[in-house]
């Protein structure tokens, strides 16, 4: 099967959302522009990862003397909208990719859909060949990406609170805290 690429150069919007309730969420990465929308469904610990790692890179970028263009924190209102609709799952990401474009002065932020073949090998950042993974690339301005990490890290919050011991989501009744030996702690 031929491979489809979702490219947007230039997002009016790009965005984590969920979709149910704490607990049942689905998350979905989220891209819009020009009358094209793209919506591919991840796992939460993967919009965790993805908030953090463009922060980083935001901030190496920064250290290299792009100080003028990389904002420190976000520098505009936040996008706090739900998802756009409709939500039709293109794909569930299996790897992502990370990387700055020098020439552009973007970041580039690639997601690989999951493959049938446990070898199957990541394309690189930009790869267009006709075989492999399907993907959603977005290329974001610095301050477009500092708003994404931002608004990701918030979503990925609302959800169920952590235990205060073992970390892992509480149930509204409680949980099997392996910290406990296995007896049920009230939330």
């Amino acid at each position: 099967m031929t491979r489809q690429v979702f490219d947007f150069t230039k997002p009016e919007r790009f965005v984590v959302g969920t979709v149910g309730m704490p607990g049942e969420r689905t998350f979905f990465l989220q891209a819009r522009q020009a009358g094209h929308l793209t919506s591919v469904a991840l796992e939460k610990a993967q919009a965790q990862a993805l908030a953090d790692r463009v922060d980083q890179l935001l901030d190496e970028v920064r250290d290299r003397g792009h100080d003028d263009i990389v904002p420190e924190g976000t520098t505009g209102p936040s996008d706090t909208d739900p998802l756009d609709a409709p939500i039709l799952e293109e794909f569930r990401v299996g790897a992502m990719a990370l990387g700055w474009d020098e020439a552009n002065l973007r970041v580039v932020i690639e997601a690989h859909a999951v493959t049938e073949e446990e070898a199957a090998e990541i394309p690189d950042i930009g790869d267009d060949e006709t075989e492999g993974p399907d993907t959603l690339r977005v290329w974001l301005e610095p301050g477009q990406a500092r708003s994404f990490a931002e608004r990701t890290r918030a979503v990925v919050a609302a959800g169920r609170p952590a235990c205060p011991f073992c970390s892992q989501p509480l149930d509204p009744d409680g949980h099997v805290c392996p910290r406990a030996n296995g007896y049920r702690r009230r939330g």
